[in-house]
């Protein structure tokens, strides 16, 4: 196999300039897009809607005859196997486990996967099929109101999108999760045990100043709540407001306990050919290092931080009619220059609320420098590198001989938190059987 990386072809144009990688910025790297996939075998997996369906709901008397089995460890797949266009379909509309339905949502996606690998490295191949016949590359802005820059542009589950006070703009994404069966239950009831009350769009979540009073959450500095895991709470119900303490989490760390979530985005992260590199253990938290976004605001002047560059990209600033023609992301080593508060701005002009850098990018967190999609006839397809072995201590080392536990999650017209469709856990095989079996490159 070839060890070049292009990726001049299906990358959008920005006004008035294109934007590429250059083959040097992998050099020494495999190429995910030049591995023969015709050769791959493909596996269709349903991912489907999965609503408020939480750790607790699922422990909960809600879940009808299965609230027993699923605290006994029992597989969801022992009840569910091959119900998710059914169990999607029932929770995307309004339910008991839906309260905020998204007019017009598709409860299934019909996902195509391809997993190979070499000496060096394992590659993924993700196909789906979009709701919207545009790619979803825009995300959040701050638009310019005559007077002040406001956060423009919101996912669809948020309260001031449903009421129409704002629109529905957010990037497609893909992820995985993996374990190397460290984590108890994730194998047989996958990112469930990850989703609990009291975060994100799920019920009974707390305030700011309920999580900023909380003593985990003070020592995390955060305040809301993300995915956890159980072994990082105190209490049977696993609830968000009992933490172990920092130490004890750093020993169930140390030994192994989490879980490797990384998300392909089509805005923070698919214009410089990464993903970002978190893990999930008792908060949803970025690996050591810096990931390809950050911020675009300047904390001291509420201000944006960087305008586009009007040479390179054409434009300072876009407009609402532009952001479904072409790829907005702003580059901060590319099509970007610091914000001029006095460029004569007019209303409606908007500039992305994220900055996009492949260049500042490090560590951990900067592990998945091998990854592209490109949106074509409706369908994006996502190639992926992953290099074998890594050592570091946030990470899932893969290896030839392991068996690992993936679940993946699709998020889909302009959409985040819980509004994914999501997998059941399947084992994958690197040269050993499993319920996948990634094939082996000469």
């Amino acid at each position: 196999m070839k060890h070049s990386f292009c990726l001049a072809s299906g990358v959008g144009l920005f006004i008035g300039a294109s934007f590429v990688l250059s083959a040097a910025a992998f050099a020494g790297s495999g190429d995910p897009s030049a591995v023969d996939w015709s050769k791959v075998p493909t596996k269709e997996i349903k991912l489907f809607w999965p609503g408020q369906a939480t750790y607790q709901w699922l422990r909960s008397p809600e879940h009808k005859r299965a609230d027993l089995q699923t605290k006994e460890g029992q597989a969801c797949v022992a009840c569910h196997k091959g119900e998710e266009e059914e169990i999607g379909n029932k929770l995307v509309v309004e339910h008991d486990l839906e309260p905020m339905p998204v007019d017009g949502k598709n409860g299934v996606i019909n996902l195509k996967f391809q997993v190979a690998y070499d000496k060096d490295d394992a590659y993924f191949r993700f196909q789906w099929k979009t709701l919207n016949n545009y790619p979803g590359w825009a995300h959040p802005y701050y638009r310019y109101d005559g007077k002040k820059w406001k956060a423009y542009g919101f996912p669809k589950l948020d309260a001031v999108v449903q009421d129409g006070k704002q629109p529905g703009i957010y990037e497609d994404r893909m992820s995985m999760m993996i374990d190397d069966g460290k984590v108890e239950n994730y194998a047989k009831q996958g990112c469930w045990i990850t989703c609990h009350n009291g975060e994100r769009d799920s019920p009974d979540r707390p305030t700011a100043d309920e999580v900023k009073a909380n003593a985990l959450f003070k020592a995390l500095k955060k305040k809301d709540v993300r995915k956890y895991l159980p072994s990082t709470r105190t209490d049977e119900e696993a609830s968000w407001d009992k933490g172990k303490t920092p130490e004890e989490i750093a020993k169930i760390k140390a030994a192994g306990g989490f879980l490797d979530l990384m998300q392909w985005r089509g805005h923070r992260s698919n214009p410089v050919g990464m993903s970002d590199d978190f893990y999930v253990l008792e908060y949803r938290n970025s690996d050591a290092g810096k990931n390809p976004f950050g911020s675009n605001k300047d904390k001291k002047t509420k201000l944006p931080k960087y305008m586009y560059d009007e040479k390179v990209f054409g434009s300072k600033s876009v407009r609402e009619e532009d952001i479904r023609k072409m790829e907005t992301a702003l580059i901060r080593e590319k099509n970007a220059v610091p914000f001029d508060p006095n460029a004569d701005w007019k209303e409606g002009d908007m500039i992305p609320k994220y900055v996009v850098s492949r260049e500042d990018s490090k560590g951990s967190a900067a592990d998945n420098n091998r990854s592209k999609g490109v949106w074509k006839d409706g369908m994006w397809t996502v190639v992926w590198a992953r290099k074998l072995g890594l050592t570091n201590p946030d990470d899932k080392a893969l290896k030839e001989g392991g068996v690992y536990t993936f679940s993946f999650a699709t998020h889909d017209d302009n959409i985040t938190t819980r509004g994914h469709h999501v997998s059941f856990p399947m084992s994958i095989g690197f040269g050993v059987k499993a319920d996948i079996e990634a094939t082996k490159l000469n």
